[in-house]
């Protein structure tokens, strides 16, 4: 039953992004539009969060496209060898952008982000917990690693790697923005 969630999760998170990015419209965009928060349409499409039919309708309302075209048009399968910068879609919330690279392609066995954390952001307040593994070298800035019970302070040319499932967080304490390149497998989002 989870697998069908997760499936479920991952078909409306990709379906929303490519209808908000098919018209040109940035999450907070979409959120004035709607009256639905980014936060909320930033989670949905991270699979954080799972709209009710209600919260789709509204959303889909401020595009417009009706729930019927929403789960029936047909998605071209992303086949690109190369991503562009600014072709790397943003699926963080504020002050923090994770920009995630091949977002289009399905079936990805690896996901990759370019992350950004402005100075006392976090990955949220709760830990994240997730099955694989995922590593990541700071590129600038300084990174806060809550693993489990241990909390490391990392900085440029710094790498961490783990297991997922282990509860985990991140937390910029310095004053600049902290710049990453992670991986994780089997992709969460």
């Amino acid at each position: 039953m989870a697998d069908k969630t997760t499936t479920h999760d991952a078909m409306v998170a990709r379906r929303l992004r490519v209808v908000r990015q098919s018209k040109g419209l940035s999450q907070r965009e979409l959120a004035r539009r709607t009256g639905v928060g980014s936060g909320t349409i930033s989670q949905i499409e991270a699979m954080a969060m799972q709209p009710s039919v209600s919260v789709l309708k509204k959303i889909l309302d401020g595009v417009p496209m009706d729930l019927a075209t929403f789960f029936s048009f047909e998605m071209a399968e992303e086949t690109a060898v190369v991503y562009r910068r600014g072709e790397h879609v943003d699926i963080g919330a504020a002050g923090v952008r994770y920009l995630l690279v091949a977002a289009g392609r399905r079936n990805r066995s690896l996901q990759m982000l370019h992350e950004f954390y402005e100075p006392g952001r976090d990955s949220g307040r709760r830990a994240l917990s997730h099955e694989g593994e995922e590593c990541a070298i700071i590129v600038a800035g300084t990174l806060e690693v809550t693993v489990g019970d241990e909390t490391f302070l990392l900085g440029p040319g710094d790498a961490y790697y783990f297991a997922s499932a282990t509860p985990h967080r991140f937390r910029n304490p310095g004053p600049e923005v902290c710049e990453v390149i992670s991986a994780c497998t089997p992709p969460s989002f």
